[in-house]
């Protein structure tokens, strides 16, 4: 078993991007996740396995920090809240277009425009559906605890270099600031400079060792028709990553009529919303969404049948409701419950929108 330690969830992030044997990490503080940098600057871990932990002067140039250093075949990520996010979308798309692996955490704020500093969950559309300009998507993952926020830095590098895509911890205040016992993974080694050519040298800027061909980095296509073969080869791997990749967490569904659907602390939430109204005796169970991209429409058609109507529960005004009806070809009543700007609802609250749809008829 590895270390024990009570941290908060921007924490975790810090302490697993060592472990996870990054290079390197680019960013700028900005409530609620300044403590992801904050926490690496004060772990000092360029002393011991050289990474390199970078406060840059923005958003604009963290972002393309990033894509200098994934495009060398390196571990490289960033963090930040949905201000700072929105100032990353360009050199998102950039990355995207480039098919370049690299971790990005969001830690969300209630919005729009500068809003508050309290949770939200309101980047839903522009984490999901992309930010950017053009025809691209990156994978997703809604972390639900802090060992989540932890974990889900392995698991987003792992998925990253697997498919070479940006992949997007989309998390929220409550689960940033939030302190819970964390196991800590063993650490995993930096890779040297010969094993990153050795498993990126196909494709990174790693040198012409041995005399191999020249790679070139870049998302520009001046050919319309050399643009289009980018698309469809990006399509074909996001439609890749749908097939293989949904993942989500199945909560009292065995023999539940009625269904929550939510991410991130709303799922939290909604767990405590199930036990009280199961004590009532009403047949409720929890979908657990852990990833947003690919959606995880084959867990919501695996209990379409004995379904009777879903509630989609989130921080926001209902951004996460139209993939829900769309995963079940809205075979199913579908409704929308959220408090947002900041305001976080409570399990009796959920338990009152419940009733209010399907039980005061």
């Amino acid at each position: 078993m590895g270390e024990i330690k009570f941290l908060k969830g921007n924490e975790a992030v810090a302490h697993a991007a060592i472990l996870s044997g990054c290079d390197g990490y680019f960013g700028y503080p900005i409530t609620p996740q300044t403590e992801v940098i904050e926490t690496l600057m004060a772990l000092e871990p360029w002393k011991t396995t050289g990474m390199v932990v970078l406060q840059a002067e923005s958003e604009v140039a963290s972002i393309n920090m990033l894509y200098g250093a994934a495009a060398a075949g390196k571990k490289a990520m960033t963090s930040s809240s949905s201000p700072g996010i929105s100032l990353m979308c360009e050199g998102l798309t950039y990355l995207a277009g480039a098919n370049l692996p690299c971790v990005i955490v969001d830690v969300t704020r209630g919005g729009p425009g500068l809003g508050t500093i309290q949770p939200a969950q309101s980047d839903y559309f522009q984490i999901v559906k992309g930010g950017g300009h053009g025809d691209y998507n990156c994978i997703v993952l809604a972390p639900a605890s802090v060992q989540d926020m932890h974990d889900f830095v392995f698991t987003s590098f792992d998925l990253a270099f697997k498919y070479r895509v940006p992949v997007i911890m989309l998390a929220d205040g409550v689960i940033g600031q939030m302190m819970e016992r964390v196991e800590l993974a063993d650490p995993l080694p930096r890779l040297t400079e010969e094993e990153v050519f050795e498993k990126h040298g196909s494709w990174a800027a790693t040198g012409r060792r041995g005399g191999r061909k020249q790679n070139t980095i870049s998302s520009l296509e001046l050919l319309s028709s050399s643009q289009e073969k980018a698309n469809i080869f990006l399509q074909n791997k996001y439609k890749t990553i749908k097939e293989t990749e949904q993942r989500a967490e199945m909560y009292m569904c065995d023999d539940a009529e009625y269904f929550f659907v939510a991410y991130g602390s709303s799922a939290r939430i909604c767990q405590k919303s199930v036990e009280l109204l199961r004590e009532e005796g009403v047949k409720v169970g929890l979908i657990r969404l852990i990833t947003l991209f690919p959606f995880p429409t084959d867990a919501l058609n695996s209990i379409l049948p004995q379904a009777k109507g879903f509630l989609a529960v989130e921080m926001s005004c209902g951004q996460m409701v139209e993939d829900v009806k769309l995963a079940i070809n809205c075979a199913r009543e579908v409704h929308h419950f959220g408090r947002f700007g900041g305001e976080i609802h409570s399990p009796e609250e959920v338990v009152a929108s419940f009733k209010q749809h399907y039980c005061n008829r």
